[in-house]
């Protein structure tokens, strides 16, 4: 099924010799989810484990490197824990809720720091950078869903303490915190921004090569002091291009383009460049060129790269007749899935030099071909020692190197050397073949004690092979057992990084153990500085004539050497020699700089240019009365004798000295909603330049409400209006959907006409858009060929109660219908009233053609129903109470045209009639009443808010105005009585199972 139903932990504390199998719970099973080991005390282990009787997940906690556990519940289901880098009983807890909890005392008492965090954005402070070691970042989702990044200490973090070090949103899982920086990115208006804060500075954008236009941005490497990232341009697909920063962060240079790339689970990004582990510095990457994937290698981070030189005999000792330039080492640099296994390309801290890895010979990489190369110093030198892949693992400071085949085949055979690969021994781990799951040395690679472990059949429970090396060795290694390598390029130039750099090596014939107190590193000089240490400056390219010499640096196309830097200030000097800097990490002194000039020059007053003003989180629709942050940027030219004229287009102007150059916002806000026009204007005695920034107020929608008649005739022009709250005019968007057409009608105006070909039901469907707010409203428009529209009037009274909103004119219409048809007799369904807009209160009365039953019995025929309809309304039979006393009456109304008038294309009903009475006997009809409960319909939510008031209709026929419209007597079960009342010109719709009484003022 998929699920773990048990787990057993064992324990050795003999290098894997015995193991003893630990109880958590007696008598209970329990599922072991996770265990973690804190990295400050490894003595210290915390195991996260469910049983099948506990509710909750429980921890179990240990401070005697697993030999005792105390169980300890949790009212919440982990999913990751995260020890502090620093304070061993401090852990964060983020759970499968999104909340994220920590506990000051190993796990035994938690406390809810924050919820709605994202997985794997939270960060334990930053030791030397951050000030406060109890500090946490995180990632989370605010309550309108957008993200943000903030921050809050441990002991006290609620609501009203977490700090936002970055005031606008950020995008979804682009936080990191990773050494001296903080990374993330922005998007908004379909542009994405990315950010960068150097030791908790002030965030700033990073800032790539003009034209490079990144669609994805990877963190590659954050040591010492300089960041690598991959830039993913809008032309590529399946390759990134390689750029180093300076020391803050901000500014990058192109190092390597078209890095291979490829997308794993989850949609993560795998790039294929790797550190070497050991020597700084040194990186090995994969370009992929016209479709061809070559493997690069570079010694000083990324200013010069090379092809990595291949062997020249295979490992039998057969010409491998390959000869650069056609032919090269090619290696594959993928990491494992598995953890307990290597990656294609293994390296360590402690073996320096000492890389082994998989790939081919040949004029590009094969992808499934993997034959193991290694090479001891530092990829100088490499030797092919197999002919497929293997697991790879390093003892003793790689005075061991331990390589099992990668199959999916059983072994009971494992190869070793001990003299860093240039001579292979084999040994027969088990008796029994076993299907190999990984490989660990334990405590750490400084031992000479491993465990393989597998199993026999895919039935069988695990087995553990305990391999160990120890008893080859007879005593531990003394001074005179080492040699030392000196590290060069690959032109054996033993100036790397500003420095010369030797490692001790143990002699190939002295079999010692080097032992815990190892130290790899043998001594190091200061090299005098020459131009291969410095590189182009921001801006700036290297000709491709000179590989090696800086001082061929030319400027970019988009950049201008002759002009002075863009921080040049008037009364300043700066140098003439633009163009260089030197190598981040190189440690080089004296000798040549090519950064110096003995040409000063004066700093001109220049004109400002590339003046922006935009919204502090890029946002260009504000709502009123809310704070609105304008932050205006120079791109170049003189700021401290420049004024900024401001005009937010409301009447407000000023006049600004050094606005670009404190960076200071211009706060703001506007009263009332409208579109406002902003702009800036920078002038000195050297020129001018302006900004324009247009922008949106508008309140959020709160209702809409779609207005349309219900009963049209075919070819007859209809009216779509929408009702909306509040009004924003000239800043909101109509969407309409009229029938199935999936290709909406777009308008400014808040109504559109149309015609209807085609009888039937079509659905008429509105969006309103304005800013982030969106609402929606949808009716059915019945389009006949045939009705019978009666215009009605009512008495004056009823214009003085008119609210003029759509859902009271609906409600009238209801009474009015309901009235007419326990009067006549004439079904519901067949009427309907339609109340129009404005003043005075006018409707029509639609009077609807039966549906053709001739199971069932006849209705009152078409001129009955004319006939009683006229009749109740000439005898004012048709009226209703307002709160107060008021009766309202409904009588017919004079037209200019026959107030019996026809709708649709059909013509007079007179025909109609004739047909029907022609075809009928002339006698005694057999009338009925039925009456059918009206579909319930959407109750629009409320437009306005005053206090309650009821609505009936109630008439006396005492009074000599017949039926008393009133309670269940005369009314459906499914209508509350109700008043229509007082009213001050604001009404608050609610639902009454299907009609709607009022709150008026």
């Amino acid at each position: 099924m998929g699920k773990v139903l048990e787990s057993s932990l064992w324990r050795s504390s003999d290098f894997g010799t015995s193991y003893t199998k630990l109880t958590l719970q007696p008598g209970v099973t329990t599922v072991i989810d996770n265990f973690y080991i804190c990295p400050t005390n490894k003595r210290k282990i915390v195991l996260v484990s469910s049983s099948l009787s506990d509710r909750d997940q429980s921890l179990f906690l240990s401070t005697d490197e697993g030999a005792t556990f105390q169980k300890q519940l949790i009212p919440f289901s982990v999913e990751t824990l995260i020890f502090h880098p620093k304070e061993e009983d401090k852990v964060l807890a983020y759970t499968k809720e999104s909340k994220l909890y920590v506990s000051s005392d190993l796990g035994k008492k938690w406390t809810l720091l924050q919820e709605r965090v994202t997985k794997d954005h939270m960060f334990w402070a930053v030791s030397g950078v951050d000030a406060d070691p109890d500090l946490v970042h995180m990632e989370a989702q605010d309550l309108g869903g957008g993200f943000r990044y903030v921050t809050c200490q441990i002991h006290n973090c609620s609501e009203k303490t977490l700090t936002a070090p970055f005031p606008g949103p950020i995008d979804h899982s682009s936080l990191t915190v990773q050494d001296d920086y903080i990374f993330f990115k922005a998007t908004s208006t379909n542009r994405t921004k990315y950010y960068i804060s150097y030791r908790r500075s002030e965030f700033v954008l990073m800032k790539l090569p003009k034209y490079a236009l990144p669609k994805d941005l990877q963190v590659i490497s954050t040591d010492e002091s300089q960041v690598f990232v991959a830039v993913q341009e809008w032309y590529q697909t399946d390759t990134y291009n390689l750029y180093q920063s300076d020391p803050r962060g901000v500014h990058y240079a192109l190092v390597l383009e078209d890095v291979r790339s490829s997308r794993q689970a989850e949609e993560s990004v795998v790039i294929d460049i790797l550190e070497v582990r050991g020597v700084k510095g040194v990186f090995l990457a994969n370009q992929k060129t016209n479709g061809k994937v070559v493997t690069l290698i570079t010694y000083n981070k990324g200013r010069d790269w090379a092809h990595l030189r291949p062997p020249s005999t295979d490992m039998n000792g057969k010409p491998t007749n390959c000869e650069p330039p056609d032919c090269h080492l090619h290696l594959h640099l993928r990491w494992a899935d598995n953890p307990y296994v290597s990656g294609t390309v293994h390296t360590k801290d402690t073996a320096p030099g000492l890389i082994m890895g998989a790939g081919n010979l040949g004029s590009q990489l094969v992808e499934y071909k993997e034959e193991m190369y290694i090479t001891s110093d530092c990829g100088h030198t490499w030797r092919q020692v197999f002919e497929e892949e293997h697991h790879v693992l390093y003892l003793d400071h790689g005075g061991v190197i331990a390589a099992i085949k990668d199959t999916s085949i059983p072994l009971k055979i494992l190869k070793f050397s001990v003299d860093e690969g240039l001579t292979w021994s084999t040994h027969n781990f088990t008796s029994t073949s076993v299907f190999v799951d990984g490989l660990l040395s334990e405590p750490g690679d400084e031992t000479l004690v491993m465990t393989v472990f597998g199993h026999i059949s895919f039935r069988s429970d695990w087995e553990l092979v305990k391999v160990d090396f120890r008893p080859s060795f007879s005593r531990p290694c003394r001074e005179e057992d080492y040699g030392s390598w000196d590290l060069t390029d690959l032109k054996g130039d033993r100036c790397i990084m500003g420095q010369q750099r030797s490692f001790r090596k143990r002699k190939s014939t002295s079999w010692c153990i080097k032992g815990r107190s190892f130290t790899s590193a043998l001594e190091s000089r200061v090299c005098r500085c020459r131009e291969s240490d410095f590189l182009c400056d921001y801006g700036f390219e290297r000709s491709p004539s000179s590989e090696s010499d800086a001082s061929k640096c030319f400027a970019s196309f988009w950049f201008n050497p002759l002009s002075p830097p863009d921080d040049c200030v008037l009364g300043q000097t700066y140098s003439s020699s633009l163009g260089y800097r030197k190598v981040v990490s190189n440690v080089c002194e004296g000798g040549v700089d090519p950064r110096q000039s003995p040409a000063q020059l004066q700093c001109p007053l220049t004109p400002p240019r590339g003046l922006q003003v935009s919204i502090r989180g890029e946002a260009v629709a504000v709502r009123p009365r809310e704070d609105v942050l304008f932050v205006v940027r120079q791109e170049q030219g003189d700021v401290l004798t420049t004024k900024y004229q401001v005009d937010l287009g409301d009447g407000f102007k000023a006049v600004y000295m050094n606005l670009t150059l404190t960076e200071e916002p211009i706060r703001h806000r506007y009263g009332s909603p409208g579109v406002y026009r902003v702009s800036v204007r920078a002038e000195n005695v050297a020129g001018h330049d302006e900004a324009v920034l247009f922008v949106q107020v508008n309140s959020p929608l709160q209702a809409l409400h779609l207005e349309v008649v219900p009963v049209v005739g075919i070819n007859q022009e209809v009216n779509l209006t929408a009702v909306l709250l509040p009004l924003n005019p000239n800043l909101t968007v109509f969407y309409w959907w009229i029938g199935h057409s999936l290709q909406p009608l777009l308008s400014l105006e808040n109504s559109v006409t149309t015609q209807f070909a085609e009888t039937g039901d079509v659905r008429v469907t509105v969006q309103a858009a304005c800013g982030s707010s969106v609402l929606q409203d949808s009716k059915v428009v019945r389009v006949l060929d045939q009705f019978q529209v009666v215009p009605l009037q009512f008495s004056k009274d009823l214009d003085a109660h008119n609210p003029n909103t759509p859902e009271w004119r609906e409600d009238v219409g209801l009474v009015v219908t309901r009235l007419l048809s326990k009067e006549t007799s004439v079904p519901e369904e067949l009427l309907v009233t339609v109340v129009k807009p404005g003043l005075p209160t006018l409707a029509d009365l639609h009077v609807l053609l039966p549906p053709p039953r001739p199971t069932r019995k006849r209705s009152l025929p078409s001129d009955k129903r004319l006939t009683g309809i006229q009749q109740v309304l000439k005898a004012q039979k048709i009226s209703f109470l307002l709160r107060g006393g008021v009766r309202v009456l409904v009588t017919m109304r004079d037209t200019d045209t026959d107030s019996q008038r026809l709708g649709g294309t059909g013509g007079y009903w007179a025909v109609a009639v004739l047909l029907v009475i022609g075809l009928f006997a002339v006698g005694a009809f057999i009338l009925y009443k039925f009456k059918r409960k009206r579909p319930g319909r959407t109750v629009y939510a409320q437009m306005h808010n005053e206090k309650e008031q009821e609505m009936t209709s109630p008439v006396s026929h005492g009074q000599g105005v017949q039926s008393v419209i009133q309670g269940e007597e005369f009314i459906d079960d499914d209508l509350d009585s109700q008043t229509l009342g007082n009213h001050s010109g604001v009404v608050l719709s609610i639902n009454s199972r299907e009609m709607h009484s009022y709150l008026v003022s």
